[in-house]
């Protein structure tokens, strides 16, 4: 069986991620067992335009901040979305981090 390339097994998590809740770059490093923290990242970051049914938005890091939001087209691109769905923010940080949290492993 052939495994699918690191990213695309980011992105296939990612795209899990319920409405309303996030995750952690770690959380999904931890789930695939291979990578980073910081991998994660650079997979999200170097999405191809036609990505565009990865939330990435809902991927936070391990405290809660949004420490991806400068790699959005704006931003408060990110804030914006996730006030949408319902998820607070605050300070550049998602209020009620641990009850909003999802880990992959919920699936």
């Amino acid at each position: 069986m052939q495994r699918k390339p690191y990213f695309e097994q980011v992105y296939e998590v990612v795209r899990s991620i319920p409405v309303g809740r996030v995750t952690s770059y770690g959380a999904i490093a931890d789930f695939l067992a291979l990578g980073s923290a910081r991998m994660v990242g650079w997979a999200l970051r170097n999405m191809s335009q036609f990505e565009t049914d990865v939330p990435a938005h809902r991927v936070v890091n391990r405290v809660g901040e949004l420490s991806g939001r400068l790699q959005f087209s704006s931003p408060d691109y990110m804030q914006a979305m996730l006030e949408q769905e319902g998820v607070e923010v605050k300070n550049d940080q998602v209020v009620d981090f641990k009850k909003r949290f999802w880990h992959p492993e919920e699936g």
